[in-house]
């Protein structure tokens, strides 16, 4: 009989949230269950009750997960298309990328189809942080100069709706399954170009 290695709190949560990630990614959100991802890691379904107090716990700490993970991407892509070095478009694909392949997107829809709506708070909070980090000047929100705001909004709600119905929308009109992207791309180059010249 093999002796499992005992993990630190952190190790055994980070474990469990990769496995949860890998399972959303695989399968879908309906199978991130306790049991699924203690399954997957080799540990009890109590062990990971302990960690996230339940299903609803899990998928909170797994949306926080995501959202961290993807606005760490976003930000060193931002600052390399400010140093000249990265475009809108690499900045696009991050987003929709993680709404559509990391499964933020179905992840987000799941949460609010089970009611579970309060689980969303650690993306919209790290979208915020997000937000002030890139654009400090905003972070107070007055004025009515809050472009980096509206981009975020744009952006954020053009990825996510593509995530979900992207493909057969685009198919049904007849447009390239990339349209939505190339938009994005299109609105975010004219803003910031309007606000470079302002």
């Amino acid at each position: 009989m093999t002796r499992r290695k005992r993990l630190s709190p952190e190790e055994s949560r980070s474990h469990a949230l990769e496995a949860a990630r890998a399972l959303l990614i695989e399968t879908g959100p309906q199978s991130v269950t306790l049991k699924a991802v203690a399954a997957r890691i080799g540990r009890t379904h109590a062990n990971l009750l302990h960690h996230f107090g339940s299903a609803s716990g899990l998928q909170k700490a797994l949306a926080e997960h995501l959202a961290k993970t993807v606005c760490e991407t976003i930000i060193e892509a931002v600052h390399a298309s400010r140093a000249g070095l990265g475009s809108a478009r690499e900045v696009v694909d991050l987003a929709f990328d993680a709404f559509d392949r990391e499964g933020a997107g179905a992840l987000t829809s799941w949460m609010l189809l089970t009611g579970n709506e309060d689980a969303l708070n650690p993306i919209i909070s790290t979208i915020h942080d997000l937000v002030d980090e890139i654009a400090p000047e905003e972070a107070d929100h007055k004025g009515d100069d809050l472009h980096v705001h509206k981009d975020t909004l744009n952006l954020v709600l053009l990825a996510l709706g593509d995530a979900l119905i992207g493909a057969a929308l685009a198919k049904s009109l007849g447009l390239p399954r990339d349209a939505a992207r190339v938009r994005a791309a299109d609105n975010l180059e004219a803003s910031l170009a309007a606000h470079q010249d302002s």
